[in-house]
């Protein structure tokens, strides 16, 4: 291994001196020698990218100090970028600088820098000075034809990746999965430019018929950080497609809008629904394949954190959000209920969705009774096999908070003794790892113990509403006069 690092910087040192007498060979002289050497120097370009890819771009510089110099004066030379594979290690090389969090202007200028050869490379032609004596004749500078050159070789890919796409099993019309596994690593460093935009998106819609992914994940990933990072703007659909073909990205977007409402000071309700609108996740989660997948991240958080009353509020915001997105997309579902939550009667799904305030008031009991008697059935489920059960009823039901609501404003009115059906709900909501003997217990005490109960309840709903900047528009002010009357009771 040692001796390898000697012979690769004893090489480094003989070909820095080589291109720096080649230049753009412009001499018939030095364009011999450089063929001549072509194949030599497409070797070590090729295992300098083995060096560099092991390193940050802090140690690239430390230990190369005129790496830069070197790649850019092999990028210059259209005797190089001609040849072979140079062009495409050339680009993975140039790939291995950038700074994917830049500290300093220095990196940031060192960035753009590679940006600006990248866009060199790509619109590089064998008779570029034939080329640029035409467009002269026409008025037109150098930089501006480079630009439309881009453009236009960027949307002449999406359109034949469309046409791939179309083509399905037509063989002999189909692009290789070698060239799109080419073409993904190639677009990794300009994902961020503008003009990029209609390529990264044919490439994310355009599927393969291969068995495995044939897109590189270098790609998945920068695409994803541009994304989160608001450095591109790619339509819903081409979203969808980056999370469900790559769940790392799946996962990363779910742990950055956890960091995001970890960070901030205070979360209150309209905050919270900002970060998650703005995570375009509720949208995306409009497929069942997603949804499921952030919605098992969410249960996740939730065990870890015992039901912080966070987590809670974070889930019933996001799955109004969620039915929101949902009503938008189709007035028809595109998806059954059952695909969105398997373990759950679609019957009960149906009512839950339903926005609590879009019921009429007379009916509230009505349908809260309807709630209690398909959740109590679902969580007493004993069939054998079934993952219906206390928890996974209890874990659905906290999903839509309005419901919860409405059982404790139920209570609070009602005059006369309150119903069992709204009890067992509250006693459930309260206290789900509870037995069914523990909640009847409890359905059946004494009045001053169902009080106090609803006292427990009430002090944990009015906590995480001043934890969170919360106020309910229809129970904080009955709730906040009904508990002070309670605790005379008492």
């Amino acid at each position: 291994m040692a001796q390898d690092s000697v012979d690769l910087s004893c090489d480094y040192q003989f070909w820095m001196q080589k291109l720096s007498v080649w230049g753009q060979a412009s001499t018939l002289e030095t364009q011999q020698d450089t063929c001549l050497h072509l194949a030599q120097f497409q070797e070590f370009l090729r295992k300098m990218y083995e060096a560099l890819k092991e390193m940050d771009s802090n140690t690239v510089f430390e230990r190369f100090p005129t790496i830069d110099q070197l790649l850019a004066k092999a990028c210059w030379n259209p005797f190089i970028l001609a040849y072979d594979e140079s062009q495409k290690i050339l680009i993975w090389c140039l790939c291995c600088l950038i700074n994917k969090e830049p500290q300093n202007s220095r990196q940031s200028k060192l960035n753009s820098w590679i940006q600006g050869v990248l866009s060199h490379i790509l619109s590089a032609l064998r008779f570029d000075k034939e080329v640029a004596l035409f467009t002269q004749g026409l008025g037109y500078a150098p930089v501006d034809y480079y630009h439309g050159l881009l453009k236009n070789m960027v949307l002449s890919l999406a359109s034949e990746l469309r046409e791939n796409h179309l083509n399905g099993f037509n063989t002999q019309r189909r692009m290789t999965p070698e060239r799109l596994a080419s073409l993904s690593r190639v677009c990794v460093p300009l994902i961020t430019l503008p003009d990029v935009d209609p390529l990264v998106e044919a490439l994310l819609v355009c599927h393969g018929h291969e068995p495995q992914e044939i897109l590189q994940p270098e790609f998945f990933e920068a695409v994803n950080e541009a994304i989160l990072l608001k450095k591109i703007s790619l339509p819903m659909s081409a979203v969808v497609c980056l999370w469900l073909r790559h769940l790392p990205s799946l996962e990363k977007a779910m742990l950055h809008l956890f960091e995001k409402l970890i960070s901030s000071e205070r979360n209150c309700l309209r905050r919270i629904e900002c970060f998650i609108k703005d995570s375009s996740l509720p949208q995306a989660a409009c497929h069942p394949a997603i949804f499921r997948v952030v919605d098992e991240m969410f249960r996740c958080a939730l065990l870890e954190t015992d039901g912080a009353p966070e987590i809670i509020a974070t889930i019933q915001v996001f799955t109004q959000c969620f039915v929101e997105a949902l009503g938008k997309e189709n007035k028809q579902l595109r998806f059954a209920l059952k695909t969105y939550f398997p373990y759950t009667s679609p019957s009960l799904a149906m009512v839950l969705l339903q926005d609590p305030q879009d019921v009429p008031r007379e009916h509230w009991l009505q349908t809260l009774k309807l709630i209690s008697e398909l959740l109590r059935e679902a969580a007493e489920d004993q069939t054998h096999g079934s993952r219906r059960g206390p928890l996974e009823s209890w874990f659905l039901f906290i999903h839509f908070g309005g419901w919860a609501e409405m059982v404790a404003e139920q209570l609070l009115r009602s005059a006369a003794e309150p119903p069992a059906a709204l009890l067992w709900l509250l006693a459930f909501y309260y206290s789900p790892h509870d037995g069914r003997q523990q909640r009847a217990q409890t359905m059946m005490a004494h009045t001053a113990e169902i009080t106090h109960e609803i006292i427990g309840f009430l002090d944990q709903t009015l906590y995480r509403w001043d934890r969170l900047g919360i106020e309910s528009p229809r129970s904080g002010k009955l709730a906040r006069e009904l508990l002070k009357e309670l605790r005379t009771q008492v």
